[in-house]
């Protein structure tokens, strides 16, 4: 069964810090792992994404500020969050996306508030 379970959002404080965990299960070969995020009333974009080799890429918005991580033993992906601004409150989702046929896989969500 395949699984992919977001942990660590939650409220804070703008200029505060957060760190998601996204850890995949059920899927094999994993080639890239991701984030997205959802505000309220906007589509889903892109935040950052990282391959099994370490490549990373950011959305402009979140560069210097988020970095993304990845333990391939584990199958996890971390988003780490600094300098957080009211702009970065949305859903954020884990995507997991497979070596072969490059199938997609997404998590539920998780909520992050950036507010005073």
């Amino acid at each position: 069964q395949v699984q992919l379970v977001e942990s660590g959002g939650g409220l804070v404080q703008p200029g505060g810090s957060l760190r998601l965990s996204c850890a995949a299960s059920g899927i094999i070969s994993i080639n890239t792992m991701g984030w997205y995020r959802q505000a309220p009333g906007k589509e889903r974009e892109l935040v950052a994404t990282i391959t099994s080799s370490g490549s990373a890429i950011y959305v402009d918005s979140v560069k210097g500020r988020f970095t993304i991580s990845r333990d391939n033993a584990k199958n996890t992906v971390y988003l780490q969050m600094d300098s957080m601004k009211p702009d970065d409150t949305a859903v954020y989702y884990c995507k997991a996306t497979t070596r072969y046929a490059s199938m997609d896989y997404w998590g539920k969500g998780t909520l992050v508030t950036v507010s005073s």
